[in-house]
């Protein structure tokens, strides 16, 4: 073989060589490109599954893996997201304590307010980018729309009902396994409570119990709401004169109607100022009011509203659970 030959068939040799190495590596990129694509539609799919819909008050919302951004829009939501260990971007001022009770003041620490339970902002709520708003129809209804534009949006029917507030928002915020431990600690201390307070008072059990609050105009009984249905729940028996047990608060307007009060232990409540004090007092001095049994037995107490009324979330209601335990001596 010449020289030449020698050197064309060695240059052939290299450059069917380079083409081969070419095409493999080709060849391997698409398998590449194939199996990443196969990857990303993996990742479609589990995102897709996890995709879940929540039915609430105001119909179906679609919620996408975990929310981040929460944006709680009544007390007892703002309530559950802390006891669950969530921190919202946004949440509604407070009634009192203004402009957030002081037992979560420390963990919502710089959260933005977002206006009033009754008029929150759309503007301010629309700047935090929410991935999840947490509302209530009782609240929200005529606004529900606007929020849902804003970010999914999941609507509890009432404002008071804190175990179903925080089924909810287990399920809206991809938090069920924490949702169900908080209420199983709760059923707990339920069983605890009632097992005591039966082996403490025997046959005096149940007790009647009257929820109380007055007002710069009238007074009002709780006969379920946030501490009537926690009462209920705990073995209370309601006030013994009001037979509908469905009623939520009933309103008395005039001190004849005082007799509907009556209870073996009233638990009253009230806003600290000059024209309610005088409304408490007119009531309290009136002769029907002397004639109550939980009056005559000196079993009248008064209890923080917050805690009682006002916070309506799982760890307002376990601060009441406490309260109750002191008042009877037993051991929590």
């Amino acid at each position: 073989m010449s020289v030449l030959t020698y050197s064309f068939a060695k240059k052939s040799s290299f450059s069917l060589l380079v083409l081969m190495l070419s095409m493999l590596m080709f060849l391997a990129g698409c398998g590449s490109q194939s199996s990443k694509g196969t990857s990303n539609e993996g990742g479609e799919e589990a995102e897709t599954e996890s995709s879940r819909e929540i039915t609430h008050a105001m119909g179906t919302t679609t919620i996408e893996g975990t929310p981040k951004n929460i944006v709680t829009l009544y007390q007892g939501a703002t309530d559950a997201a802390v006891e669950m260990g969530f921190k919202p971007v946004g949440v509604v001022e407070s009634w009192l304590e203004q402009p957030i009770y002081n037992y979560l003041k420390e963990d919502l620490e710089g959260v933005q307010i977002v206006g009033q339970e009754t008029q929150p902002n759309l503007e301010e709520i629309a700047k935090l980018k929410p991935d999840l708003i947490i509302a209530s129809k009782l609240r929200h209804e005529e606004i529900y729309e606007q929020l849902s534009q804003i970010a999914p949006t999941v609507v509890h029917e009432t404002v008071f009902d804190f175990k179903g507030t925080v089924e909810m928002m287990g399920e809206a915020m991809n938090q069920e396994e924490k949702a169900n431990e908080l209420l199983s600690a709760w059923d707990s201390r339920v069983a605890d409570f009632q097992g005591k307070i039966e082996e403490k008072m025997g046959d005096q059990w149940p007790l009647h119990v009257s929820v109380l609050n007055f007002r710069e105009d009238h007074a009002r009984i709780y006969v379920t709401g946030f501490a009537g249905s926690i009462l209920s729940e705990l073995g209370f028996a309601g006030p013994k004169n009001i037979t509908d047990k469905s009623l939520d608060v009933v309103k008395l307007t005039d001190k004849e109607s005082i007799t509907q009060m009556n209870a073996d232990v009233f638990y009253m409540f009230m806003e600290d100022n000059e024209a309610v004090k005088k409304t408490h007092d007119e009531w309290t001095n009136h002769p029907l009011w002397k004639n109550l049994d939980a009056v005559k037995a000196n079993q009248v107490y008064t209890v923080d509203e917050i805690i009682w009324n006002m916070g309506g979330g799982i760890r307002s209601a376990n601060l009441m659970l406490d309260d109750i335990y002191d008042r009877f001596e037993l051991e929590k």
